[in-house]
């Protein structure tokens, strides 16, 4: 992204990228800065779910990590044994002036399968579970009645079982994850392609994935 200032102000505020993110429990956004809120989403592999928002207008930062467990200031190889109970997940600093939350939640949902537990695509356990983990009241309600809409319309073929959570404590994830898809592109994209997301959101979704 294009914003140098917006980004520097982003991850001086939210602790750097090797440091753990002030969580808020659900309890509001007090560090954030001034007209800016954030949102928390897992979605599998954390280095897939970067690029959707990142290209987003309105969307200054977004930090890959671990969320939603209990082992304090987590490491990649502890999450990945799927016993410290977090999910990888993405944290979004983003400007409700300019994009709101229910458009984070339509792109959100565009880039899973919301009908697997514990599981997305070629990757297995519960820290690939898919969450919306909200941190306010009016977030809470805005990620249920997507899901109750979206459910409704049977476009899945199956219940959509993403857990909608209050958010915790949020690990940002080691420097190398970050941007992992600018950094690796090239083994990121082998492992998108051979992962069969792109191919299963084109089946259900289409030319609509992208909106």
């Amino acid at each position: 992204m294009k914003k140098p200032i917006m980004l520097l102000i982003a991850i001086l505020v939210m602790g750097g990228m090797g440091m753990a993110l002030a969580g808020d429990g659900g309890k509001g956004t007090d560090a954030l800065p001034k007209n800016r809120e954030k949102a928390t989403f897992a979605g599998g592999c954390f280095w897939c779910m970067e690029p959707p928002f990142e290209k987003l207008a309105g969307v200054d930062a977004v930090v890959s990590g671990y969320t939603g467990g209990q082992t304090v200031n987590p490491t990649y190889e502890e999450v990945s044994s799927g016993r410290t109970g977090h999910a990888e997940a993405v944290e979004v600093l983003y400007d409700p002036a300019q994009i709101t939350y229910t458009e984070l939640l339509d792109v959100f949902w565009r880039n899973i399968d919301p009908t697997t537990r514990d599981r997305q695509f070629v990757d297995t356990g519960s820290q690939y579970r898919t969450a919306i983990f909200y941190h306010n009241d009016e977030q809470k309600r805005l990620a249920e009645d997507s899901k109750k809409k979206l459910d409704a319309l049977g476009r899945f073929g199956k219940p959509i079982v993403t857990e909608i959570v209050p958010a915790g404590k949020f690990y940002a994830a080691e420097e190398y994850h970050q941007d992992y898809y600018k950094k690796s592109s090239t083994r990121y994209k082998f492992y998108r392609f051979n992962s069969g997301r792109d191919q299963y959101l084109e089946r259900i979704w289409g030319k609509e994935k992208d909106k």
